[in-house]
C-alpha cells in the first residue's frame, strides 16, 4: 500500500471529501473508478476536482455528508498494482526504505520524500542524516528489484 494523503474534512452536503496530498503522481490516482483504501476498506473514486490546496473526491455509492463523516481524519492509500506502471517506471513514494549506494558503498536508507516547490528531496538516514535532491546530477539509477538507488556526488552532501 502506498500512502497518498489524508482526509482533512468534508465539503458541502453531498459527501465530497477534502484530501491533503503531496503525492507525486496525482494524475494516476485521482481519477474516476480508481480504487482507494481508507482504513483498509476499499472505496471507488466517483469524481475528482482540485480546489485551492486540496484534492476533492466523491466516492461511489455515497451521496450524503453523513455517510462520509466517518472518514474524516483518516489516511488514504492505493495499491501499487492499481497504478498500472510501465516496466522501469516508479513513483517517488516507492523509494522509501530503498538503500542509497554510491561507489558500492551503502550511504543509508531513504526515509522520506520532501516536496519543496518542485525540487524533491530524498531524506536519507545513515551515519548522519542528509538530503539528496532528486535530479539527474545525483540520481543515476533506481533498481526496483534490489530496492536500491544508485547516486553520484552525494557524499559531499553529508555534513
Amino acid at each position: 500500500m502506498i500512502y497518498i494523503g489524508k482526509i482533512v474534512n468534508t465539503h458541502g452536503i453531498k459527501g465530497e471529501l477534502r484530501i491533503l496530498s503531496n503525492f507525486s503522481s496525482k494524475n494516476k490516482v485521482f481519477i474516476p473508478q480508481m480504487p482507494i483504501y481508507i482504513d483498509n476498506q476499499k472505496e471507488i473514486i466517483n469524481s475528482y476536482r482540485h480546489h485551492k490546496m486540496f484534492d476533492m473526491i466523491t466516492l461511489k455509492n455515497y451521496n450524503n455528508i453523513n455517510e462520509v463523516l466517518k472518514y474524516k481524519g483518516k489516511k488514504v492509500y492505493i495499491k501499487e498494482e492499481d497504478l498500472n506502471l510501465k516496466s522501469g517506471e516508479y513513483i517517488l513514494e516507492e523509494l522509501i526504505d530503498y538503500i542509497i549506494i554510491e561507489n558500492k558503498e551503502n550511504l543509508g536508507l531513504v526515509k522520506d520524500i520532501i516536496y519543496n516547490n518542485g525540487n524533491n528531496l530524498l531524506l536519507v538516514k545513515g551515519k548522519k542524516d542528509f538530503y539528496i535532491p532528486f535530479n539527474e546530477h545525483f540520481i543515476k539509477n533506481v533498481d526496483k528489484e534490489k530496492k536500491e538507488v544508485t547516486v553520484e556526488n552525494a557524499k559531499g552532501l553529508i555534513l
